[in-house]
């Protein structure tokens, strides 16, 4: 796939604001994988946040945000810029999902946010089961990333205060086999695995409805066998259905 030109001019420029306008920092760079697909999974505090990942991971990413965003011309070509594509939030978006599943495919990393809309607390809120279907049907691994700080970058004087805005990246993970048949109820302890693992990269302060970890010995798990992915690829109709809770 292409990003647009217009994608490596604004990553420069995202980049010079972040550095004049914020004190930003990036920890557990080490753990983001050189290549192949990656399925990146953080929290969503402000719009900022897209760009913020994008110059933060220095691959090539691809997004999946609310397809209200793209109604308007020029915040639809400053986003789609950066490799983003329209997602319907309030029904199973067959054709989004196998957008996302085709970038993966190709090798490149897809940036999901799972709550699929900002938190206007900055905790965590409840997610939708959209990230553990992707996780599920590419057998891609999962990379947990914590943000905080892009919920102070509102209103016109936010660059005078320089707000502390970190990216906290966790380690790449892989899903538990379903055998290829995820019902509503594995997608839903899937999607609670993800956002725990979310959660163990953001303070406490941060953590919302994912306050109660689980585990931590669990946090990284063996990758589903070819077969098994297969499998789960070319099982539909649960899945579809599960998107839509």
């Amino acid at each position: 796939m292409n990003i647009r030109w217009f994608y490596y001019i604004a990553r420069f420029w995202v980049r010079v604001g972040l550095l004049i306008g914020t004190r930003w920092h990036i920890k557990g760079k080490q753990n983001i994988p050189a290549n192949g697909p990656l399925l990146i999974v953080a929290n969503h505090l402000n719009l900022v946040d897209p760009p913020l990942l994008s110059v933060s991971i220095d691959r090539a990413t691809y997004f999946m945000a609310k397809e209200e965003l793209f109604k308007a011309r020029f915040t639809g070509y400053f986003i789609g810029s950066f490799g983003a594509f329209p997602v319907h939030r309030s029904q199973a978006d067959t054709k989004a999902v196998k957008q996302a599943l085709k970038i993966l495919a190709d090798g490149f990393a897809l940036v999901v946010f799972p709550e699929a809309t900002r938190s206007a607390t900055a905790q965590l809120q409840p997610a939708f089961a959209g990230s553990a279907l992707i996780a599920l049907r590419s057998g891609a691994p999962i990379l947990p990333i914590g943000i905080t700080g892009t919920e102070t970058m509102n209103g016109k004087t936010w660059p005078l205060r320089r707000p502390r805005v970190t990216v906290n990246i966790g380690k790449p993970f892989h899903l538990p086999s379903t055998n290829g048949r995820a019902t509503k109820a594995e997608l839903a302890a899937m999607t609670n695995f993800i956002m725990e693992r979310i959660a163990e990269q953001l303070p406490e302060e941060y953590r919302g409805h994912y306050c109660q970890l689980s585990q931590p010995s669990a946090a990284v798990l063996p990758p589903l066998p070819l077969r098994e992915r297969i499998e789960v690829r070319g099982h539909k109709k649960e899945d579809t259905n599960a998107v839509k809770n």
